[in-house]
């Protein structure tokens, strides 16, 4: 699940090149006709082009460019002021930064031994798991109209048609049960050890990356993000950049915010990337939630403060 209350992922605090699109996006998932190919392909066209304008300096460094390695978990360094982030929230966790800017590459962490851990991804699993469909054709492009069942479900943003982006945004699990059913276990695993996904396990109670076996620590989420940020997994880099796309939660002149949340009902994620001009800073958060809803706005709230602490969070980012 995404955790967050009906209608907060959707809040549009992006300039309005992004809320322009998500708003044209979002409205198709109610209309009818489908849009022709070739208005696919302008609306896709004017939507990259904005973008890139909208953004140059922080979309350059991508493209499979190169970027400094990975450092080893082990030689993270302990960053003792974020605990008091954690503390004023009242929640245990850990976060992870991964900083590449400028060249060099810098990793942090609250909580080493909880970031080692390998815990239930939640939502969080929705990234990986669109390149799956994406790569085994049950999407074709994020046009594409997933009909709503008619099955009534506690989030109202659920209880509707979807498309990839909206059921990203929006976390609509019975969009991504629909990819399972269709992959199947076998299959799923195939794909979870093609890119070495924390215990590649498929299986357990559906669905399976919320209630079953599947299982990933924060210094590999952070793995698959700086993986997917250089267009390096092994999928096409069309399908690579389209989830890039769809993450995007927020966006400046010169930066982009690209994240995607996560709630297992007892674990919380919020996981992505900054990407600035002098280069992209990952991060990976992961903290228990007693208070269940209560305590999900401090996934954003302790990874803000972490980022404005090292410089990484923009001032006119408002997420």
């Amino acid at each position: 699940m995404n955790g967050m209350p009906a209608g907060q992922c959707s809040a549009d605090r992006r300039p309005s090149w992004v809320r322009g699109r998500a708003h044209h996006i979002a409205s198709m998932c109610t209309r009818s006709p489908p849009p022709t190919s070739m208005q696919r392909r302008s609306f896709v066209l004017a939507s990259f082009s904005a973008a890139a304008a909208a953004a140059p300096l922080a979309s350059r460094a991508q493209g499979g460019a190169a970027l400094p390695a990975i450092p080893d978990p082990a030689q993270t360094r302990v960053q003792p002021e974020w605990g008091r982030l954690f503390d004023a929230a009242q929640v245990p966790g850990t976060l992870v930064v991964l900083d590449l800017r400028g060249g060099q590459a810098s990793a942090r962490v609250h909580g080493p031994v909880r970031a080692a851990l390998r815990v239930s991804p939640a939502s969080t699993f929705k990234i990986p798991h669109s390149l799956f469909a994406l790569d085994a054709g049950l999407v074709r492009d994020e046009f594409q109209v997933f009909k709503w069942d008619g099955v009534q479900r506690p989030v109202p943003a659920w209880n509707r048609d979807q498309d990839l982006r909206c059921a990203v945004r929006d976390s609509a699990v019975w969009v991504f049960e629909g990819f399972a059913r269709q992959l199947g276990t076998a299959r799923e695993e195939d794909y979870l050890k093609k890119i070495g996904y924390g215990n590649g396990l498929a299986t357990g109670q559906a669905p399976f990356w919320v209630e079953g076996d599947l299982a990933i620590s924060a210094h590999e989420q952070i793995a698959l993000l700086h993986a997917l940020y250089r267009n390096a997994l092994p999928f096409a880099r069309e399908h690579q950049r389209l989830v890039k796309d769809v993450l995007v939660n927020e966006a400046g002149s010169h930066w982009i915010l690209r994240a995607k949340s996560g709630w297992s009902g007892r674990i919380g994620w919020w996981t992505g990337w900054m990407e600035l001009p002098e280069g992209p800073v990952f991060f990976a958060l992961n903290i228990d939630t007693p208070r269940r809803q209560a305590d999900l706005p401090k996934r954003i709230d302790i990874v803000r403060e972490a980022l404005r602490g090292i410089g990484a969070w923009p001032a006119r980012c408002q997420t």
